[in-house]
């Protein structure tokens, strides 16, 4: 059966900087985003609840810190970093500028465009909706077709979860729900038949039962 379980990244300090943490300015993980990682790593170390047969991140700094902690969970199993996994990219000219300003400036209207047009820049030189959810989605399906029958763990974002989520249960790729992945947490599904994908679980975050973001976002 092939398995996929996916594990968003810490807390970034992007995060914790209010700053648009996109592929040129990703500041990798706070702080308490390498405990968040650390706290995974033990839990799945002790429990041996993933028997993760490959292992994937994302390029950005915040998904490599946290795969390379988590990894040691799992037994070390080698890295694979996808770039076509990455975040939402917000243009060169606001990738690093503090969201109320980026907004502020370009997008006042931010949160209905990003629901309601999926093919309009949100920001100057920013990815559309489609073509985020596009690059995601070509990205997955192939590292699915790869490891067919296995379990494949990917450590990406918020973003590619919801788009991952969207792709694989054939729902809406825009609007009607909005999900709050929780950093480190764990989103699994499971492939029952051919086209036909079961949601395990979503935003298991129990290791950070003792641990408080220092951004509610996250």
């Amino acid at each position: 059966m092939t398995r996929l379980v996916l594990i968003r990244h810490g807390e970034s300090m992007s995060s914790v900087n209010r700053t648009m943490g996109g592929p040129r300015t990703c500041g990798g993980l706070s702080p308490l985003g390498r405990k968040q990682a650390e706290a995974l790593a033990e839990r799945l170390r002790r429990t041996g609840e993933v028997e993760a047969e490959a292992l994937v991140s994302s390029a950005y700094p915040r998904a490599v810190e946290t795969a390379e902690i988590v990894a040691t969970g799992l037994g070390d199993p080698p890295i694979e970093v996808v770039d076509e996994l990455g975040e939402h990219d917000p243009g060169e000219l606001c990738d690093g500028r503090l969201w109320e300003e980026a907004i502020a400036e370009h997008q006042p209207d931010w949160d209905t465009v990003w629901e309601h047009d999926p093919y309009v820049a949100s920001f100057p030189g920013a990815e559309t909706v489609g073509e985020f959810h596009h690059r995601v989605a070509i990205a997955l399906y192939g590292l699915l077709r790869e490891h067919r029958d296995r379990t494949l763990v990917v450590v990406c974002h918020g973003g590619v979860i919801d788009r991952a989520l969207r792709t694989l249960l054939k729902l809406p790729f825009t609007g009607s729900f909005e999900l709050n992945t929780v950093n480190t947490s764990l989103t699994e599904l499971a492939l029952i038949r051919p086209g036909r994908w079961r949601l395990l679980r979503y935003n298991d975050a129990a290791h950070l039962e003792n641990l408080t973001p220092s951004d509610p976002a996250g």
